[in-house]
C-alpha cells in the first residue's frame, strides 16, 4: 500500500514536471516566433527603426510579450519582455527608457478584443496618405481581402485635442481600440496603422499585404477610370490558410530552418 502510494505521488510529480516543461517550451516557441515576426516585418519594410509587434501569452492571456524599446531588426530573444494588460512589465523593475512609449496600444487592444492574439503598430509609408486624405483604403485583391470590411481612421484630436499623435497613456490606447472596433486594421491620422489578428502569422501576413494593397491602390488610381474593388462577400472567402505558407517562407528567410 505504501509502495503504491509512493508510486502514485512519483507519477504525479513526473506529470507536473512534464506539464511545466510543455508550458516552458510553448513560451519559448512564442518568443522565437515573436523575434522572427520583428525581423520579417523589418525585412519587408513594414517596420523600420520604429514600430512594434506583440503576441498574447498562451500561458496567461492577461499577459503579452513584446521587445524592449529597440529597432525591430535588432531584436533577439533576450530583448523580449512580458507585460500585463496595463502594459506594466511583469517581474523585476525595467527602466522606463527601456519600454516602448506606445505599449499602451497593445495592452488596451488586448483588453478590448479577447479574440486578438497579436498586435502590430507600424508607420509604413504607403499607408500614411490614406490616413490623412478623404480617399478610403479599399481591398484590391484576394490576399488583402480582409480590408473589404472597411478601414476606420483614428483621429486623436476628437478626444485629446492637439497632441504629439503618440499613444502615450491608457486613455489614448482605449480610444484607439474603440476606433478599431471589431476590424482587423485601423489607420492613425499622420501616424501609421494598427493591425491585429487571431494569430501571429495571420497578423504578420496582414501587415505585408496591407502595404502591398496600399501601393496597388495608388497605382490603380493613377491609371484613372473606374476601379473594381474586392467586395465584403468576396473578402470573407479569401486567405483561408491564414498566410501559413507565407509565414513559413518568411520565417525561414530570417531564422533558417527549424531545428
Amino acid at each position: 500500500m505504501i509502495s503504491d502510494r509512493r508510486d502514485f505521488v512519483h507519477a504525479l510529480g513526473l506529470a507536473a514536471v512534464a506539464c511545466s516543461a510543455r508550458r516552458l517550451f510553448a513560451q519559448t516557441d512564442q518568443i522565437e516566433d515573436l523575434v522572427a515576426a520583428d525581423r520579417i516585418l523589418a525585412g519587408h519594410e513594414i517596420l523600420d527603426a520604429y514600430g512594434h509587434v506583440s503576441v498574447r501569452s498562451d500561458r496567461d492571456p492577461k499577459h503579452y510579450f513584446m521587445s524592449r524599446s529597440l529597432a525591430p531588426a535588432l531584436v533577439t530573444a533576450a530583448d523580449i519582455l512580458e507585460y500585463d494588460l496595463d502594459s506594466n512589465p511583469v517581474g523585476g523593475k525595467t527602466p522606463a527608457p527601456a519600454l516602448f512609449l506606445e505599449r499602451f496600444i497593445h495592452g488596451e487592444i488586448y483588453k478590448a478584443r479577447p479574440d486578438v492574439k497579436a498586435v502590430v503598430h507600424c508607420h509604413t509609408p504607403s499607408l500614411i496618405p490614406f490616413g490623412v486624405s478623404e480617399v478610403p483604403l479599399r481591398a484590391m485583391f484576394g490576399l488583402s481581402g480582409f480590408l473589404a470590411v472597411g478601414v476606420p481612421v483614428f483621429e486623436i484630436r476628437k478626444s485629446f485635442g492637439m497632441t504629439d499623435l503618440l499613444i502615450r497613456d491608457p486613455a489614448r490606447g482605449r480610444a484607439l481600440a474603440q476606433t478599431l472596433g471589431n476590424k482587423p486594421v485601423a489607420l492613425m491620422r499622420g501616424h501609421g496603422a494598427v493591425v491585429v489578428g487571431t494569430s501571429l502569422p495571420l497578423t504578420v501576413g496582414r501587415c505585408v499585404y496591407l502595404d502591398v494593397n496600399a501601393r496597388v491602390q495608388q497605382q490603380a488610381m493613377a491609371l484613372g477610370g473606374k476601379i473594381t474593388y474586392v467586395t465584403p462577400e468576396e473578402g470573407k472567402q479569401t486567405v483561408a490558410d491564414d498566410y501559413k505558407r507565407a509565414w513559413e517562407l518568411w520565417r525561414r528567410e530570417v531564422t533558417g530552418p527549424r531545428p
